[in-house]
């Protein structure tokens, strides 16, 4: 692998810069500009998608960062939410020659096959945001996220401290879960989290419904849960656009949103913030509280490219630090598994 690409880099804009104020040729000049092209670094991008605002900022913090100004030169393609089309784009990076392949998976399963072809070809592969379920874990260099399920803590622990100060019995609890896309690493961690704290704490767990991560999916969902079931007073969602959806869908039926759930109010939850109508909401009062998905993975994945290009071996797996918001008085900070986590205004 090419060490000090940017040192490389500079050097050579700067040749080529001072080709140009002398008597340098057209020819001299474009072949300077060919070899600072080669020089860069060619990443294979495979987003697994645009479904949710999320999505949308982690490709934008990708796109940013690896530019040709930073030595890089970025493929991407966005997979449409399936995993065929993401297959498709790994092969295609494959056969172009691509230094590294940066891969979001859509679900955790089936990647065994072309990840082997990429060993094969000996290109590295950094997975972010969503993990994948291999045989063998040596098929991807490193991974970078959150801990899905650990959100999922802090936010169940979220729950039980408000209701507690609320005066409500576990039993009074009635939620549903409006998932992601089944399967990713986002929703088994966080519905994992949720489906362990009801059966510990004793809530009633009405129903797991896939929202597929999108607003639409959120309102269709949440207006079919209020036609079964007449106690709903906690909607879990698994992102801020399902959320969003779920409150038109209640606030339509002619339901409140909002913190009392003990005076029949229907308390929304859920996971990102970096949507700014769920960020209002949440300043509203709308959405009683949200925990962090950080989606800025564009200069965490080139500090793991920058390793491999020094020879060295990154951690396996390399978490983001993340946090919570709420405009609820009533609880400011909640434990899990002995760290305290502080809940913070909504920005």
């Amino acid at each position: 692998m090419r060490k000090n690409i940017k040192k490389a880099m500079v050097l050579l804009l700067s040749l080529s810069f001072l080709a140009g104020c002398g008597s340098s040729t057209y020819k001299e000049e474009k072949t300077e500009e060919n070899t600072a092209e080669q020089s860069l670094v060619t990443v294979g991008f495979s987003q697994l998608g645009a479904e949710s605002d999320w999505r949308n900022t982690n490709t934008i913090s990708m796109q940013s960062t690896f530019t040709k100004e930073n030595g890089y030169n970025l493929i991407y393609k966005n997979g449409q939410q399936k995993q065929a089309n993401q297959i498709t784009a790994i092969r295609t990076f494959i056969q172009q020659g691509v230094d590294y392949i940066v891969l979001a998976p859509e679900t955790e399963n089936g990647w065994d096959t072309v990840l082997g072809e990429a060993r094969e070809a000996d290109i590295p592969v950094i997975l972010v945001d969503r993990r994948v379920n291999v045989s063998d874990k040596s098929l991807y260099s490193c991974w970078v996220g959150s801990d899905f399920e650990l959100e999922g803590k802090k936010m169940a622990a979220w729950i039980k401290a408000y209701t507690e100060k609320m005066g409500m019995e576990p039993e009074d609890i009635h939620v549903v879960n409006i998932q992601g896309t089944i399967g990713s690493t986002a929703q088994i961690g966080r519905t994992r989290a949720l489906a362990n704290a009801a059966r510990e704490n004793g809530w009633d767990l009405l129903a797991e419904v896939s929202g597929d991560f999108t607003e639409a999916k959120g309102r269709e969902v949440m207006a079919g849960l209020l036609k079964r079931f007449d106690n709903i007073n906690v909607v879990y969602c698994e992102n801020d656009n399902e959320a969003i959806g779920a409150i038109d869908a209640i606030e339509s039926a002619g339901k409140r949103v909002g913190t009392n759930i003990h005076r029949g109010d229907i308390m929304v939850v859920s996971f990102d913030g970096v949507n700014e109508d769920s960020i209002q909401f949440c300043k509203d009062g709308k959405i009683s509280c949200i925990a962090e998905c950080n989606p800025h993975h564009g200069p965490r994945v080139e500090a793991l490219i920058e390793a491999l290009e020094d020879g060295e071996t990154p951690e396996k797996f390399n978490y983001v630090d993340e946090r919570m918001f709420s405009s609820v008085k009533a609880v400011t900070s909640v434990t899990v598994d002995g760290t305290l986590y502080k809940i913070e205004e909504p920005e």
